[in-house]
């Protein structure tokens, strides 16, 4: 996340338990957030799928589908850029590691490519807390 949000507390937030179905709640979020900003339809979509993606990974990878465990989603509006913000309550990954699904050896598996879709759809994307938090900025354009 950048520097100069750091000091910024998130305005808004969701809690849902790690349900598949619970995805339609964020959803509705964006849907909201689109409506109220006037974001346009290209910025939707990448704000939309990056999301979704995030929250989806955050409740299989993450949580492992533990209904028990919650995702915590938030974002912060400043000027021109959102910020999204997604926790987990699992063990983290190595974001680091994650394998390039453009390479000829991964092109084929089934897996892999959120984290590259989320960083080709979102302005910026960082991870932190062991990648427990995903914290995605889109610009307002």
């Amino acid at each position: 996340m950048k520097t100069e949000f750091a000091d910024i507390k998130p305005v808004n937030a969701l809690t849902i338990a790690s349900k598949i179905e619970n995805l339609s709640l964020v959803e509705k979020v964006i849907d909201d957030i689109s409506a109220s900003y006037k974001i346009s339809s290209d910025l939707y979509g990448n704000i939309l799928i990056a999301i979704i993606e995030a929250v989806n990974n955050a409740i299989l990878h993450g949580n492992k589908l533990d209904p028990q465990k919650n995702v915590h989603f938030s974002y912060l509006i400043k000027d021109n850029d959102i910020i999204f913000t997604i926790r987990d309550e699992g063990n983290g990954f190595d974001y680091n590691k994650v394998p390039d699904p453009t390479i000829l050896e991964n092109i084929e598996k089934p897996h892999g490519r959120g984290v590259f879709l989320m960083s080709k759809l979102s302005d910026n994307i960082s991870f932190e807390k062991n990648g427990t938090i995903v914290n995605l900025h889109f610009i307002l354009k």
